[in-house]
């Protein structure tokens, strides 16, 4: 009997680890070797994409914009559903001022850990419901958090368009240091990148305070992007 236990049990392992490899781990190791049903990177010369995840942030997305709107920057905010219902004037002034809007989960739980229908009703529909309440225009682009996804996301390229990233700073925590990210954003962006950066450092990993070394850096960064003559713009305006 205990040997015969034991054989199930060592087949039901090994199907849950099967199982496991199919849904998240091979799905997510093949959009990051070969891109495969996402959008990482541009191909038009001198096109950069600033992108800003977890927010709106009450303290520093106000900030952020500011900066952006000092610079002439169009950015994309992947937002999460839950702080878009809470600040939803963030919302409205970042449509007002240009920039794109996508979603970022409802709350920021990884693909990963819930079923192909939670993230479509509970994470996808309910976000683009809420933003499109308070700007009227529905999301199309989509982040799932850490940029993990599972084999059903894969279906939802019709609807949406999922974006990962070419460079990132390493922000959301703050022993990376302000000139650490300024040296790892000015050596990497080059022609189409997209530049994964946060507002808002309340999310499980992140450090509470990062974004406001994030902001120090940008600054800088933005001051000497001037010289490249580069154009940033807006995820639905990258090829």
């Amino acid at each position: 009997m205990l040997y015969g236990g034991v054989i199930i049990l060592t087949y039901l392992i090994g199907g849950i680890l099967c199982t496991a490899t199919l849904y998240m781990f091979i799905p997510s190791l093949i959009t990051r070797v070969s891109g495969f049903g996402v959008f990482r990177k541009g191909t038009v010369k001198k096109q950069v994409a600033f992108t800003f995840d977890d927010g709106p942030h009450p303290k520093y997305t106000p900030i952020l914009l500011d900066l952006l709107k000092l610079h002439q920057v169009k950015a994309t905010f992947f937002v999460l559903g839950s702080r878009a219902e809470q600040y939803p004037d963030l919302i409205r002034r970042m449509d007002r001022e240009g920039h794109q809007i996508g979603i970022h989960n409802y709350c920021h739980t990884s693909n990963w850990l819930m079923l192909p229908r939670t993230i479509r009703r509970e994470h996808l529909d309910r976000s683009a419901d809420i933003i499109e309440s308070i700007v009227g225009t529905r999301p199309n682009h989509y982040r799932p958090p850490w940029g993990l996804i599972n084999l059903f996301d894969f279906f939802r390229y019709k609807q949406y368009r999922i974006v990962l990233w070419s460079l990132k700073a390493g922000d959301w925590n703050t022993r990376v240091c302000q000139t650490r990210m300024q040296a790892t954003l000015l050596g990497g962006i080059t022609d189409g990148s997209v530049v994964l950066l946060h507002d808002s450092g309340e999310t499980v990993g992140a450090d509470r305070h990062a974004p406001y070394f994030m902001l120090q850096a940008l600054e800088e960064v933005l001051n000497q992007l001037q010289a490249r003559n580069l154009q940033f713009v807006r995820l639905d305006e990258m090829s």
